[in-house]
């Protein structure tokens, strides 16, 4: 059977990429086809990292061309993970293509957890991914890699990140004792930050998530003016008092221009741990209540669950400690949707355009 290069586009118009939301034709993920009698050679290239869901994807795609009488398909399914836009006034960090910032409005709703989940869980999915941790008074994130000691300098101008389960770290509780409280004012902790960013080795990273303090003062508006952030994720937990906070966070990544990639509704319900009942301790519906408000994703919900803390307290974060487990699912769910919608965003396109410099000779 012969089949037509207008049939095989059609086909693949048919097949969604499930977190793209979008068909692979309007997702221009078709790169190249070669259409010969009733033998098909194509390459898709997906712009955020899947996982297992591509090779999910890939068979559909075969077995979808052999309905229509493909005798033969040869497929090359490529991640290619591109540096998107930041805000106009701040210049894109040499290294980094994409920085994720975690956010939320008050302290209490998991945030830090999530924050190292979802980035241990995009370098499961084959990113090559580093954790900021931005909470230059409460920083948790060296417990919760379970790394201690202090990172080394070969230069004596930059650090090397910290790692631990595969993931490039850098907080500065590396730098301090665990029990030293940070007596700084803002513009110190500002500093500090931009230090802990611009100083530190990062090499080449797809990702830079950056787990902010919790809050929505001078601190953290001041992060988000000076830290170049492709987009925000918002975590809260359901009740009203939360969402209220959570509001005012995304609020203020709408003002300096960082995209909202979605919500995350942590603590959305807890599940005993000997009868199964599900109960909505803190309420039910608030974080996709908020983000159908403000026409931005849901990107999932979390569970109450005892595993989540005391993995995390571990220094072996869900993610890592049940790699295979049901919460380890939803995390993957949720950073999955996150990059995607931040693969559907522009690109970043100044690194194309040479430097163009004006001397007087």
């Amino acid at each position: 059977m012969e089949l037509t290069r207008n049939q095989v586009e059609a086909q693949l118009a048919s097949i969604q990429d499930r977190y793209l939301g979008q068909d692979l034709i309007t997702a221009k993920m078709l790169k190249e086809l070669k259409v010969s009698g009733d033998q098909v050679t194509l390459k898709l290239v997906q712009g955020y990292p899947a996982g297992a869901y591509k090779d999910e994807l890939q068979a559909e795609v075969i077995a979808s061309l052999k309905q229509i009488g493909a005798s033969f398909v040869s497929l090359q399914f490529d991640t290619v993970i591109n540096a998107h836009a930041v805000q106009k006034t701040v210049k894109r960090h040499d290294g980094i293509k994409n920085i994720i910032a975690v956010a939320s409005g008050k302290g209490g709703v998991g945030k830090s957890t999530t924050a190292v989940n979802l980035a241990l869980a995009l370098l499961a999915d084959g990113a090559k991914v580093g954790i900021l941790d931005a909470d230059i008074y409460g920083p948790s994130q060296p417990r919760m890699l379970g790394i201690s000691g202090q990172p080394v300098s070969d230069d004596g101008r930059s650090l090397q990140p910290m790692q631990n389960h595969g993931l490039k770290a850098m907080s500065i509780g590396f730098l301090i004792e665990e029990d030293t409280p940070m007596i700084w004012r803002g513009p110190m902790v500002t500093q500090a930050l931009e230090q802990l960013l611009n100083d530190t080795q990062w090499g080449d990273l797809d990702y830079l998530v950056v787990d902010l303090p919790p809050g929505t003062g001078d601190i953290q508006l001041t992060l988000s003016q000076k830290i170049p952030v492709s987009g925000a994720i918002i975590v809260t937990t359901p009740q009203d008092i939360a969402l209220l906070d959570a509001r005012k966070g995304l609020k203020m990544f709408e003002k300096v221009e960082v995209p909202i990639l979605g919500v995350v509704e942590n603590m959305s319900m807890h599940v005993c741990s000997n009868c199964g009942h599900v109960e909505h301790i803190f309420g039910s519906g608030g974080g996709e209540s908020m983000a159908e408000q403000y026409q931005v994703a849901y990107l999932g919900g979390l569970p109450l669950d005892i595993q989540i803390r005391e993995q995390a307290d571990s220094g072996h974060p869900t993610v890592v400690a049940d790699p295979h487990g049901k919460i380890a699912g939803l995390y993957h769910e949720i950073a999955r949707k996150a990059t995607a919608r931040l693969a559907r965003q522009s690109k970043d396109y100044s690194a194309k355009f040479p430097t163009i410099k004006i001397q007087n000779v």
